[in-house]
């Protein structure tokens, strides 16, 4: 249930009800956007009646029921305002959000060593990427792939992090990771794998960091935003979720099908960030340029892109990673989608 403040409602006022809902056993939540305040409550509210609560201040606007089952990711939970993710990195905040401009992560699937990771770090950074992505730890369907350099990747990670001044972006995989990823990293990635792993859900919702969540490989929308519910529930406010493919029937062609439409259904549901990964939706390098403009043009909040200073020669998920010379063309090219849906005042790269 949320209740809409009108405009221009004293904050003694707000603090009034907010106190008398407490009192009720409920959680009350302040939700402050550009014009009006709303009061998200949280707790057993089905015996309140509506007309009664709004008559408890003349400065109540209106009272409406959350409907949906995931109430905190729930776009009626912000009354129709979407929300914005700010990350601090080295050289400043980046807000992922769907008012803001396209924000680009670009990296290697793992982190494989210090020169690979800096070397593609300054890359990327040249051709405009603001995150650096990088598996510390990473999850794999045979227990004989390379699994990530773990802990002492992190560290790799941290110094790419001050050679490059970009954000950090990596996966954890164990709840007893939680507190040394989040030493390193900007944003703490739950994987596609991990995203009904509700005990790490909870321990990434009870630390500061923004979470990036995917969708499971075989995971509805509606699963997806409850695994998302689990973190907000959990404290955790600043949640993006990550569009990476969907294995469907035909993967002849493709790794996985890679689902745009999802960016219009979730700007319905949900008022949280959205960011889509080419790299995994197709699985094939000379796919994801064309994947990554419809991706801009659809309307996401942000791309995630594999690239690898030697693909042949990658650790994991080389045949999906673009070299940095291809992901410099690319970033040329998706300026101009970007500029002309207003989503990309980044600094065009210069094609040689």
């Amino acid at each position: 249930m949320i209740v809409v403040m009108r405009v221009g409602s004293p904050e003694a006022e707000v603090d009034r009800l907010c106190e008398d809902f407490e009192a009720w056993g409920l959680t009350p939540e302040r939700i402050v956007g550009k014009h009006k305040v709303v009061i998200g409550l949280v707790g057993d509210t089905a015996d309140l009646d509506e007309q009664q609560l709004q008559e408890r201040s003349e400065w109540i606007e209106t009272v409406l029921r959350v409907e949906r089952p995931y109430k905190r990711a729930s776009r009626e939970y912000r009354h129709g305002e979407a929300s914005e993710v700010l990350v601090s990195t080295p050289n400043g905040k980046v807000a992922f959000g769907e008012q803001h401009p396209v924000v680009v992560v670009a990296g290697p699937c793992s982190v494989e060593n210090e020169e690979m990771i800096i070397a593609t770090a300054q890359a990327v950074k040249a051709s405009g990427a603001q995150f650096l992505r990088g598996g510390a730890y990473k999850p794999r369907t045979s227990p004989y792939a390379f699994q990530g350099h773990g802990e002492s990747a992190l560290g790799l990670l941290a110094a790419a992090r001050e050679a490059s001044g970009l954000g950090i972006i990596t996966e954890v995989m164990d709840t007893a990771d939680v507190e040394k990823v989040a030493e390193v990293a900007d944003v703490l990635q739950v994987g596609a794998r991990n995203m009904q792993n509700f005990a790490l859900l909870k321990k990434v919702g009870a630390q500061d960091k923004p979470v990036l969540i995917k969708r499971g490989m075989s995971s509805t929308i509606d699963e997806w935003l409850m695994a998302a519910e689990y973190i907000l529930a959990a404290g955790n406010p600043n949640v993006i979720l990550c569009e990476r493919g969907l294995r469907t029937f035909d993967r002849s062609y493709t790794r996985n099908t890679l689902d745009i439409a999802v960016v219009p259904v979730l700007r319905s549901l949900t008022h949280l960030p959205i960011m889509l990964d080419p790299s995994h939706g197709t699985g094939r390098w000379e796919y994801v340029p064309a994947m990554a403009k419809a991706c801009i043009a659809a309307g996401t909040d942000s791309l995630m892109i594999e690239v690898h200073p030697n693909p042949a020669k990658a650790l994991s998920d080389g045949p999906q990673s673009l070299t940095p010379e291809r992901f410099e063309q690319l970033m040329a090219e998706l300026a101009v989608i970007g500029k002309a849906v207003e989503r990309w005042p980044l600094p065009e790269p210069v094609l040689v």
